[in-house]
């Protein structure tokens, strides 16, 4: 099934030659389906790059997917062009009022900032606030997945001694979750970040699961016991090049960086980059979409679970029942 993307966003044209299902606006409203609704909180600088890397991830499912993109009003973004943003963007006090089936949100390059020196700091927590009651499940994306455990969990974040950059193998740990069904026992996935969450907390906390770790790269994947809240600490949603792109960049800034690892073949930048995620990234996906936003998201939002379908819920996806 399609995503529905506004008529105009500049990520539809790249979807459909890449022969991605997408419907706009106008034929959307003549079909009597109820499409997830999912917001996408992009804290990315180059937003457009972002928006078709995560539009991709959620192509593969069968559910059609309504989407929205939210801004912080608190920022301002001057890497994507105030027209863009002006067009395709509500600020958190625009959508506040909204529900919606899904949320993600992004990374952002201020993973060395302490988390109250960022700017949008305040309007951020309140978004993962407001998650807590008018979002069924919330999918939190590297420097996000950090500001959302120290929000949620009080955990916070470490320097690394240098840069985490590269592709990495990663195992699954609980089999059982359904977030991870399909994945092989082995998989890879980029990171690039200057932090991290440490494992020994997050596995110390008894309301989180971990669902995949690394010997280099920590945890990539754990959640809480209901899948409200799910934590990636990698970047799945990477294209094959995207990379090379931020290593390239920081070349060209003169800032010490070293080749990715396991990214390039004969770890020479002249060699095309292998693509070694997109499998597990979609199935990370469409399981997202469907076992923790579909199956626990009523038809009409207003019919909110109770404790009892709540606690059956969290049953069900971590099979107590």
């Amino acid at each position: 099934m399609p995503i529905k993307i506004q008529n105009d966003l500049p990520a539809r044209e790249i979807l459909e030659q890449e022969n991605i299902f997408a419907v706009d606006e106008n034929r959307a409203l003549h079909q009597d389906i109820r499409s997830l609704q999912i917001c996408i909180l992009n804290l990315m600088p180059l937003k457009e790059d972002t928006e078709l890397q995560l539009l991709r991830s959620m192509s593969n499912t069968p559910l059609q997917i309504d989407v929205s993109f939210m801004q912080m009003s608190s920022h301002h973004s001057s890497n994507t062009s105030p027209n863009h943003l002006n067009r395709f963007y509500s600020t958190f006090d625009e959508l506040k009022d909204n529900t919606y089936d899904g949320l993600i949100i992004t990374g952002a390059p201020v993973e060395q900032m302490d988390f109250e020196e960022v700017d949008y700091w305040d309007e951020l927590c309140k978004v993962f606030e407001w998650s807590k009651t008018n979002v069924t499940s919330t999918f939190h994306i590297c420097w996000g997945a950090q500001a959302g455990i120290y929000y949620h969990y009080g955990i916070d974040k470490k320097p690394l001694d240098e840069k985490l950059f590269g592709v990495f193998k990663h195992r699954v740990m609980n089999r059982k979750v359904p977030l991870v069904r399909g994945f092989d026992d082995a998989f890879y996935m980029p990171h690039s970040r200057h932090t991290e969450t440490p494992a020994s907390e997050i596995e110390k906390c008894e309301d989180l699961v971990v669902l995949a770790k690394s010997p280099r790269a920590g945890i990539f994947l754990c959640m809480n016991k209901t899948g409200s809240q799910i934590f990636v600490m990698g970047h799945a949603e990477y294209d094959r090049l995207t990379l090379d792109s931020e290593y390239r960049r920081d070349l060209s800034k003169g800032l010490k960086i070293h080749v990715p690892d396991n990214y390039y073949p004969d770890d020479n930048p002249d060699n095309r980059p292998d693509l070694l995620w997109r499998s597990h990234a979609n199935n990370l996906y469409t399981n997202w979409l469907n076992y923790y936003v579909y199956q626990n998201t009523p038809y009409k939002w207003g019919q909110i679970l109770d404790d009892e379908k709540i606690k059956m819920a969290s049953d069900v996806l971590t099979k107590k029942v």
